[in-house]
């Protein structure tokens, strides 16, 4: 059974920093698309980065570009988010989310993905 574990949200000010981890355990995850997501209170949960475990490919929503990296250590089964230049509007909890697939694309919601970690929060003061 595919689990995902998230960890390394906090409260940082605005400039700040953090970066999330997800170690992902039951599977080869080789030929999986893993994300991560981001839901704040009253809105939708929606899509941050992509990225596909075997490639390396990775999208960004726009919000983040420039601003957030996605990685992965295929050797440790985790996945990361470096979050830099962190704004009051990032706050959110976030979410690592995982599914096998031939492919990864940007854009996918969240019922693309069919495993979740629990979550972990990011508050970003001003």
């Amino acid at each position: 059974q595919v689990q995902l574990v998230e960890s390394g949200g906090g409260s940082v000010q605005a400039g700040g920093s953090l970066r999330l981890s997800c170690v992902a355990s039951g599977d080869t995850f080789s030929s999986y698309c893993m994300a991560w997501f981001r839901q704040a209170p009253g809105k939708e949960r929606a899509g941050v980065a992509y990225i596909y475990m075997s490639s390396g490919y990775r999208y960004y929503a726009d919000s983040v570009k420039g601003r957030f990296t996605i990685s992965r250590d295929n050797a440790k089964n985790t996945l990361y988010l470096q979050m830099d230049s962190l704004k009051p509007e990032d706050t959110a909890m976030y979410y690592c989310a995982a599914d096998r697939r031939l492919s990864c694309n940007m854009g996918w919601s969240a019922t693309n993905f069919g495993y979740w970690g629990q979550g972990t929060q990011v508050t970003v003061s001003s």
